[in-house]
């Protein structure tokens, strides 16, 4: 008799067939992809944990990228939790009293964004949180525990590839540094535009930052936007 598919087997296989002949910058998508496939999930994405917020690696599509884009102008949500913690986060409701008490905004927008349940798992070994997998869902209601299973394995593949990304001189002629993929190097500017505000008011980082989210969240726009304004000198956050 032919053996049973493991949970991990399953896993496995799908995410192999997902990155099979991709190039390495393309694996965080394509995993994203998998997890979409394996779960009762619309989307996914993949941040890394970054110095005050997370930087945006990869998604399965576009509503999943803004979802967390919104987590990081916003410095809050399932993913920022379980980043701090380094334990999963699970927003069953988004629309329901225990999830809008504790992230009233986030909540509200990513519900607005037609999501209404959130998954966030950390991506490390129990001791170091480098990261995040979040699943996106349109209705409400918790995973099964064989899905939750399914999800922790996802989120060890996604944790072995990351690590096993081109390092240094692999990356191309001058690379240094952990592979990162155009939507976190765009982060660059965020990063950037907290030097800039700091000097501009003399502020710590952590203040520079907030001073950043807080403009962004007034004008319906994203911590990345604004950033991409300061450091094209199109705006100052001089004192008034």
């Amino acid at each position: 008799m032919p053996e049973v598919m493991t949970v991990r087997d399953r896993v496995a296989e799908v995410i192999a067939e997902e990155t099979r002949g991709c190039d390495p910058g393309e694996v965080p998508e394509r995993i994203c992809s998998a997890a979409v496939r394996l779960l009762p999930v619309s989307g996914a994405s993949v941040s890394l944990r970054g110095a005050g917020m997370p930087v945006p690696l990869s998604a399965s599509g576009e509503r999943a990228a803004y979802l967390m884009e919104m987590q990081v102008t916003l410095g809050d949500g399932p993913c920022v939790e379980a980043a701090e913690t380094g334990t999963a986060v699970f927003a069953t409701d988004l629309v329901g009293a225990r999830d809008t008490s504790r992230w009233p905004v986030y909540a509200h927008q990513a519900a607005a964004a037609g999501v209404r349940a959130v998954y966030a798992l950390p991506l490390g070994d129990g001791t170091v949180c480098v990261g995040t997998l979040d699943l996106y869902r349109d209705v409400p209601g918790a995973l099964a525990d064989g899905e939750v299973r399914t999800a922790r394995s996802v989120a060890d593949v996604m944790t072995a590839a990351l690590v096993a990304l081109p390092h240094g001189e692999e990356n191309g002629p001058g690379g240094d540094g952990l592979w990162l993929s155009p939507m976190a190097m765009e982060h660059d500017e965020v990063y950037q535009a907290v030097g800039m505000v700091m000097a501009q008011r003399g502020a710590g980082a952590e203040e520079a930052l907030d001073l950043l989210r807080g403009h962004a969240f007034a004008h319906g726009s994203t911590v990345l936007a604004v950033s991409h304004e300061v450091v094209t000198r199109r705006l100052r956050m001089d004192p008034d």
